[in-house]
């Protein structure tokens, strides 16, 4: 079965709201969630080492509606699922999206920030790709392939950098690979913009959300350009991640997340760190 968000959204909204009014989360110890600290803006490290962000400030707000305490550390993002199933962590926090092949080894809250994909290229390259502004969502065919073969025509003997193990990169493998567009893979999201900025990449290809962070530091020499891509192996929004079958930290979380839905508390957390709304109603 293709998982879509609205299918997804449903299965998980039934439990977060069964437990809304449940007692707290119990536990005999602090809860520990993961983050990279280099995904901007959801999670980013100051000089003293300290984490802050939009993850983090909604973490703050789950924690004290679902009644735990919790600690988050930074870890790499290649390796952090297999660090949650190893027991390392009891939950990571770093805009990981739900897909089915996560499915199989965790699972997941309620999401809690949709949106597309697409590509950032300097100014000063000349590089425009078509569709910038509009969606595409990968499980209609027809536009799939008219809107691919496009970029793969514009990025023909080009090198677009993309962080490693992330929708994006399977994107890019899935689509443009194979069309003969040379992909360039990154152990964090802020080497791709830095090789970009260098010149030793053509286009990076990045979350809407994390792009815009990238463009507000840069908006004089860099743009998005291309449509954004939704759906299929973009996954069905980004959510905190448990281990598998611990249902009762992902129910409680998402019960969480649908309060601060319906309040609009979660709505203010993303007009203050994206200037735009980019969670769903749940």
């Amino acid at each position: 079965m293709t998982i879509t968000r609205s299918t997804f959204l449903r299965a998980a909204l039934a439990a977060a709201v069964a437990l809304t009014a449940a007692p707290v989360l119990a536990q005999d110890k602090k809860l520990v969630f993961a983050t990279e600290g280099a995904f901007p803006p959801f999670n980013m490290t100051r000089p003293d080492g300290t984490l802050y962000g939009f993850e983090l400030d909604m973490l703050d707000e789950v924690a004290k509606r679902a009644g735990f305490e919790y600690e988050v550390i930074s870890q790499a993002w290649d390796g952090m699922i297999q660090g949650l199933v190893d027991g390392k962590y009891d939950a990571v926090v770093d805009s990981v999206t739900i897909t089915e092949k996560r499915l199989e080894v965790v699972d997941f809250s309620l999401p809690y920030t949709t949106g597309g994909s697409t590509f950032a290229v300097m100014k000063e390259s000349g590089l425009e790709l078509e569709g910038t502004g509009t969606f595409v969502d990968l499980t209609e065919e027809a536009p799939t392939e008219a809107a691919v073969n496009a970029i793969a025509e514009k990025l023909a003997g080009k090198t677009v950098g993309v962080h490693v193990a992330t929708i994006q990169a399977d994107f890019l493998a899935t689509y443009l690979a194979p069309k003969g567009v040379t992909i360039r893979t990154y152990p964090n999201g802020p080497d791709v913009y830095q090789d970009l900025m260098n010149g030793r990449l053509d286009a990076g290809m990045a979350s809407v959300t994390n792009i815009s962070a990238f463009l507000e530091k840069n908006v004089e020499t860099a743009m998005a350009t291309g449509p954004s891509f939704k759906g299929g192996v973009m996954g069905a929004g980004a959510a905190f991640v448990v281990q598998k079958g611990n249902a009762e930290l992902a129910d409680k979380i998402s019960a969480a997340l649908k309060s601060m839905s319906d309040d609009g508390t979660l709505e203010a957390l993303s007009n203050q760190w994206f200037g735009m709304v980019v969670t769903p109603k749940l």
